[in-house]
């Protein structure tokens, strides 16, 4: 990942600092876009701030594209939060946790950072998806949301050079495609947080600690039967205690 980050990131020169500038303005011209009603342009924006993926030979486009899916995805997500922010304090606010993530966290390449990283994007990703799309089809939201849990969990597993990270990445993509097709028939909100995105998010967070600390050698016993014991005994809060009524299909 961090000979592929080197391709992609300039070091020095002209281009490094567009880069860097551009890193700082990025999310208050697209704050300014989305105060004008430009939404379709400042997610192109968003895009086209990637350019730097295609700078090389094509034969390294999709494993360019893979690397930099989650910034993708989180910059498009904080455009969707703007568009839908109540005011313009919160959209201006967006901007600045968008600039934060730009400058702070996205640069970061030690594991802990790239886990933050993975799980923020599926978070984010998911969000934005079921506040703008909550009512498409649902085959629609089963697509999407697979796309974005797989590419969160390759994006988290290509850091420890796990040798099976397409089938892991897959695996995880193919639960949360039919966790969604499970409970998209009764879509609940909690808040702005729909369920089949609180879901996967204490799943995927439980599941990415428990492979963090083994990693690392710190996964004992004890520890593992306590996180499992926490994330087993939320999600069954949060499915038994939910009102899913009449709302079959």
């Amino acid at each position: 990942m961090q000979s592929l980050k080197a391709r992609i990131k300039p070091k020095k020169g002209f281009a490094n600092i567009f880069h860097v500038g551009l890193n700082i303005v990025l999310p208050f011209l697209v704050f300014i876009l989305v105060r004008i009603s430009f939404v379709p342009l400042a997610m192109g924006l968003v895009i086209a701030a990637k350019w730097r993926m295609f700078a090389v030979k094509p034969r390294y486009w999709p494993a360019n594209v893979r690397a930099n899916a989650i910034d993708i995805i989180v910059g498009l997500s904080f455009v969707t939060f703007m568009v839908h922010a109540p005011s313009q304090a919160w959209q201006f606010v967006w901007a600045i946790i968008y600039a934060v993530w730009l400058v702070v966290v996205k640069p970061r390449s030690a594991p802990l950072w790239v886990m933050i990283q993975a799980m923020a994007g599926q978070l984010l990703g998911l969000m934005a998806v079921y506040i703008t799309w909550g009512r498409a089809p649902l085959a629609w939201l089963i697509i999407v949301t697979w796309g974005i849990c797989y590419l969160a969990a390759r994006h988290f597993l290509t850091c420890f050079d796990e040798p099976l990270t397409s089938m892991l990445s897959h695996i995880w993509g193919y639960f949360a495609a039919a966790l969604t097709w499970v409970l998209g028939h009764w879509l609940l909100y909690y808040g702005v947080v729909a369920m089949p995105t609180l879901l996967l998010s204490i799943i995927g967070f439980g599941l990415a600690v428990l492979y963090y600390l083994e990693v690392n050698d710190r996964l004992s016993v004890l520890v593992r039967r306590q996180i499992v014991l926490i994330m087993t005994t939320i999600v069954l809060v949060l499915i038994i205690f939910s009102n899913f009524g009449d709302r079959g299909l």
